[in-house]
C-alpha cells in the first residue's frame, strides 16, 4: 500500500463512515477497484483508521456529552446488544467480507431506506432531541445495530433506520447514530487490534498514520455536512444511492 492509497481509503472511511452508506462496504469495494489484496493487515489497517473517524465525534459532540451523563447511559443501553452478539460471532463476522455481499446488502438497505421513509409520511416523529430519547428506544436502536455486522449493511444506515422506526427525528436518529458509533467502534476497533497485534509492522505505521488524519478531517466534514442535509432532506436520496452502487459494483464484479 502506498501512500496515496493510504489517503485515499482514509477519505473514504471518513466521509461514509456516517452516511447511511456503508463505510466497511465501500471502503471493501475500494479495495477491490485499488486491486489491494484483503489480507490481514489491510483490514486492521481498515479497521484502524475507523479511530480517525471517531475522534471527529468526540470533537464534536464532547462537550454535550459531558453534560448530559444520562445520554451517556443510554447510549451504554444501545451498545450492550451488538457489544454482546459482536463478541461472540466475531469470527463468523470476519468470514463475510467479500465484495459481493456488500453489493448485495448496499442494494437491500437503499430499498429500506425508500420504503422506511414512505412510512414516515403516515407516521411523524415523536422524538425531536436526541437527549429525549428513551432508553426502550436505546435498546431497540442498539438491537438494529447487530445488522450491521453484515458487511453492506451500515452501522449508521441501520442505527439511523432503527432511530426512525422508533419515532425519532431525522436529525434525532443521525445524532443517536453518531454517538453510539463511539462505544461500539472504539470496542470493535481495540478487540480486532488485540486480535491481529501481530500482523503489524513497523513500516504500516506510516500509512496507518496518513489514514486516520485524513478519516479525521473528512469525518468532520461528513458529520456536519449530514446534519444540514436532514433538515430539510429524507434519506431517499441515500436509499437510491445504494441501489445504485450495488447494482454498479455487481455489474463490475460479475
Amino acid at each position: 500500500m502506498t501512500f496515496l492509497d493510504a489517503f485515499v481509503l482514509g477519505v473514504v472511511e471518513g466521509l461514509s463512515e456516517f452516511l447511511p452508506i456503508s463505510s466497511t462496504g465501500h471502503l471493501i469495494l475500494a479495495s477491490a477497484l485499488m486491486k489491494l489484496q484483503q489480507t490481514d493487515g489491510h483490514k486492521v489497517f481498515e479497521v484502524t483508521i475507523q479511530l480517525g473517524a471517531m475522534l471527529a465525534v468526540l470533537f464534536i459532540y464532547c462537550k454535550r456529552l459531558v453534560a448530559n451523563p444520562e445520554l451517556l447511559k443510554k447510549l451504554a443501553v444501545a451498545f450492550l446488544p451488538t457489544g454482546t452478539i459482536g463478541f461472540l460471532l466475531y469470527k463468523l463476522v470476519k468470514s463475510l467480507f467479500v465484495p459481493s455481499l456488500v453489493s448485495y446488502m448496499l442494494i437491500l438497505g437503499g430499498v429500506a431506506f425508500i420504503l422506511i421513509e414512505w412510512f414516515l409520511k403516515r407516521h411523524p416523529a415523536s422524538v425531536e432531541e436526541v437527549q429525549n430519547i428513551s432508553y426502550g428506544q436505546a435498546f431497540l436502536i442498539g438491537l438494529v445495530q447487530c445488522l450491521s455486522m453484515v458487511p453492506g449493511v451500515s452501522r449508521s444506515g441501520a442505527t439511523i433506520m432503527g432511530g426512525l422506526l422508533c419515532g425519532l427525528s431525522r436529525t434525532a436518529a443521525a445524532e443517536f447514530s453518531f454517538l453510539l458509533a463511539l462505544p461500539t467502534m472504539l470496542a470493535a476497533t481495540a478487540y480486532d487490534i488485540y486480535k491481529n497485534h501481530a500482523v503489524f509492522q513497523a513500516s504500516d505505521l506510516q500509512n496507518i498514520a496518513v489514514g486516520f488524519v485524513t478519516s479525521f478531517i473528512f469525518a468532520v466534514i461528513s458529520i456536519k455536512w449530514l446534519l444540514r442535509f436532514v433538515t430539510s432532506h429524507t434519506f431517499v436520496s441515500f436509499g437510491i444511492y445504494r441501489i445504485a452502487v450495488g447494482v454498479l459494483f455487481l455489474l463490475f464484479l460479475f
